[in-house]
């Protein structure tokens, strides 16, 4: 390297061998990627990755996609956006202490939530119902809408005008693998897979407090009592355990204690929050514009956009499914009254 010319993409590639555990994934030894690209002479191939999702379409609209409240009226409630900027937070922080690849893990963080649909899960669950109801028409459909697969599917074939991001191989295996049966192959994707729950249970926490559905001294004493009393304390408590219990060892874990204490955090959350009166208040509205969403563009296929045609042509159902899922909150509202409720007019000359 010549005096102030910059590090190469192989200087990182030798960094990474320099610094990182025997367990991390190496950007140059990666599987690759679906078709062949010319190498970066300044990024490693998971530094791509990352540079690629943070640029795409689907990253951005998910700034407008609820994460656990419909419609929140308040500036500082989280969306699928913030979700997801929590997780790349827990999960770098994890595998830079244990010496993993950080670039790998933030790419898995930023893309693992690409597919999910407006509305949260109750928009997911939309999904699955309106796909049961056509199952005697379209028996090859799927049974279910797992947001898990659709952000590979974004990623490999719906962005870039159809093209997909063409990421690594350990990139695409970690999103799929965040949630799920499937675990992921790499260290770096089951990071992403723990930090994922981690941040959903402790920041929905910290939206129900300011919603008014909690206090802190409404949260089940045991799991406190291990975790924390406040956010700080509980993410410090989780991400210090995941480093103790994971270091030096080829697979991610927490400490069974610690792990008692999130699942049981994350049952009560589901009982007082997930399922409350408050948080589902416009579920069922929710549900019920997705749904007919999906019900109209799959009678009336020639309205999708010009994008979605051509998977219409050959699978009409994914072809909804794709473009259903995609729209932000918002946009899932406007289309809705566009289509169903009836637009103001004036009379002339009155």
């Amino acid at each position: 390297m010549t005096e102030n010319a910059g590090l190469t993409r192989e200087d990182l590639e030798a960094r990474e061998h320099r610094e990182l555990s025997p367990y991390a994934a190496f950007s140059d030894a990666t599987r690759g990627r679906q078709r062949p690209r010319p190498a970066d002479p300044r990024r490693t191939e998971f530094q791509r990755d990352r540079d690629r999702i943070l640029h795409c379409k689907s990253f951005r609209r998910l700034s407008h996609k609820t994460q656990v409240f419909i419609a929140p009226e308040g500036d500082h409630y989280r969306t699928r956006l913030t979700h997801t900027l929590e997780v790349s937070q827990i999960a770098r922080t994890v595998a830079r202490s244990l010496a993993l690849n950080e670039d790998l893990t933030e790419a898995i963080a930023l893309g693992h939530d690409l597919g999910h649909t407006p509305f949260g899960h109750t928009g997911e669950e939309a999904l699955t119902a309106a796909l049961a109801a056509i199952a005697d028409r379209y028996p090859e459909a799927p049974r279910r809408f797992k947001h898990v697969e659709q952000s590979l599917r974004v990623v490999e074939q719906l962005e870039y005008d159809g093209k997909g991001l063409n990421l690594c191989w350990e990139t695409r295996d970690g999103i799929l693998g965040h949630s799920g049966k499937h675990l992921p192959a790499t260290l770096e994707g089951q990071i992403v897979r723990t930090a994922d729950r981690m941040a959903y249970i402790n920041h929905d926490i910290d939206d129900a407090q300011r919603a008014g559905l909690l206090t802190e001294d409404d949260l089940p004493v045991g799991p406190a009592a291990v975790l924390g009393h406040s956010l700080a304390e509980r993410l410090t408590t989780l991400i210090e355990d995941m480093v103790e219990a994971s270091a030096s060892r080829d697979h991610i874990a927490l400490s069974g204690p610690v792990e008692r204490a999130l699942l049981d955090m994350r049952a009560f959350m589901f009982e007082a929050v997930y399922s409350s009166p408050s948080a589902k208040s416009e579920g069922p509205k929710a549900q019920r514009l997705v749904e007919q969403l999906f019900s109209h563009y799959l009678d009336h296929l020639e309205a999708l956009p010009s994008e979605y045609q051509a998977t219409a042509a050959t699978d009409p159902v994914q072809a909804v499914i794709d473009y259903v899922s995609g729209m932000t909150d918002r946009f899932a509202i406007r289309v809705y009254e566009e289509l169903y409720v009836p637009s103001r007019w004036a009379l002339q000359g009155v």
